[in-house]
């Protein structure tokens, strides 16, 4: 039986004469010249790298969380078996901290004349575009002495989208909206209600909700049924300066804010209403306008997939001309921006009544969950210390927050974790008390 690899060249010195195998020059010199030969063998007989065909298949785009699998073709059109090993590099944000090395590292071997496909599994840490790098292909040869090695350029873009974490509450808040919708028994009315229907009067019902002449065509006392108003415009502005860069938790306060913004767009565009989104801090960022309800909510997650935060002041004159040009008629308006004073203080509030006298404004802020429990801490002078810088930081925000209100802004501070709910939330009471 034909021996290989290192086996052969194992075999092939103990071929050698006794004396050769000696301490001497002479027997250093044969075996040394025994494994250059074994060696340039090996190398000779490693398959090309640089005729290699490689082509690449797969996901395209992600959630932030999920696992995406990226194919590699790789296809050996020479006369010698490829026996290789392959790094199919990635920035390091493409996998979970030291997972790359068994992620990114493959062993195969193609026969001459054939393919084989390989995958990279990605989990990415970061949203946006995760570009691939160059594959490493080393090729080695029979006896696994010697190798070749050369890089492959195989261009592929996987897109890292937000994770939509608060799509939980979704069906939650549908339900409310088909209560508000007069598909259920609860039926509101108010300013910014529409006519739905008629139907037999009910004890309890609201006398005011009589239609006479239906009543005195039927014989039978017919009561208007309402529901809220359809096709009303909402601008979701998210505020991309340096206070979104503000890591609450383990995610940046941007993230938050996106996934409050996805939450109310799927539940609007449910609703009937259409929404347009702007992130914005000196410049607008992104944009998305003027899209179908089936399209709306894939937009907002591909234009938000790229944004991080811009470490600048945000240009609070030039964000409420922007909302201005982009809103023309009466629309709802939600920022989400920080609820810090002096931003708040200097920069929107002597701009607000341009936004107020047109539009109904919503702020919603991410509080950070540690404040309060740093105002709760006790037992040590550090602790109390540490408690009264958290309460002194509540009532600036409480103050801040009241400032707001009192030109007219609708506000939502809540933690990450509840923002995007009571954001909906406030979207909703507002759709039944017809302020819209």
């Amino acid at each position: 039986m034909a021996l290989t690899g290192r086996a052969a060249l194992l075999a092939a010195l103990g071929s050698l004469p006794v004396g050769l195998l000696e301490p001497s020059w002479t027997g250093l010199l044969a075996v040394n010249g025994t494994i250059g030969l074994a060696c340039a063998a090996d190398y000779a007989l490693a398959a090309p790298v640089r005729a290699l065909r490689l082509t690449r298949t797969g996901a395209t785009t992600v959630r932030l969380g999920d696992t995406a699998d990226v194919g590699l073709t790789i296809t050996n059109p020479g006369t010698r078996t490829l026996r290789a090993r392959i790094r199919d590099a990635w920035p390091p944000s493409s996998w979970h901290p030291g997972t790359e090395t068994d992620a990114s590292r493959h062993t195969l071997t193609v026969p001459a004349g054939e393919r084989r496909r390989l995958t990279t599994r990605l989990r990415p840490t970061r949203r946006g575009d995760r570009k691939a790098a160059l594959v490493t292909v080393r090729s080695y040869g029979p006896l696994g002495l010697c190798a070749r090695q050369g890089n492959h350029d195989v261009p592929w873009t996987v897109r890292v989208l937000p994770p939509f974490t608060s799509r939980k509450h979704l069906p939650s808040r549908l339900a409310r909206l088909r209560e508000l919708d007069g598909r259920t028994s609860l039926l509101t009315r108010g300013e910014g209600t529409e006519f739905d229907s008629l139907r037999d009067y009910v004890p309890g019902d609201d006398t005011r909700s009589i239609d006479w002449r239906a009543t005195a065509r039927q014989h039978k006392v017919a009561v208007r049924t309402w529901r809220p108003e359809r096709d009303r415009h909402i601008l979701i502005c998210l505020d991309t300066g340096r206070t979104s860069a503000g890591r609450v938790g383990d995610a940046p306060r941007l993230d938050s804010a996106m996934d409050a913004a996805l939450l109310l767009t799927a539940l609007a565009t449910r609703a009937g209403d259409r929404v347009d989104l702007l992130a914005h801090d000196r410049r607008p960022r992104a944009q998305v306008q003027a899209r179908s309800a089936a399209d709306t909510l894939p937009a907002f997650v591909d234009a938000m997939a790229g944004l991080e935060p811009e470490l600048v002041e945000t240009d609070a004159r030039t964000l409420v001309s922007t909302i201005l040009r982009s809103a023309p008629r009466r629309s709802l308006v939600v920022l989400l921006t920080s609820l810090d004073a002096a931003p708040v203080e200097e920069g929107l509030l002597p701009l607000l009544p341009r936004l107020t006298q047109r539009h109904t404004v919503v702020l919603a802020s991410v509080a950070d969950p540690h404040i309060a429990a740093m105002a709760e801490a006790r037992g040590s002078l550090d602790s109390v210390y540490e408690a009264a810088a958290a309460t002194q930081t509540q009532s600036q925000r409480r103050r801040t927050a009241d400032q707001l209100t009192r030109h007219g802004v609708h506000v939502v501070d809540a933690t990450p974790d509840t923002l995007a709910p009571a954001l909906a939330d406030t979207y909703l009471a507002l759709k039944a008390a017809g302020r819209l």
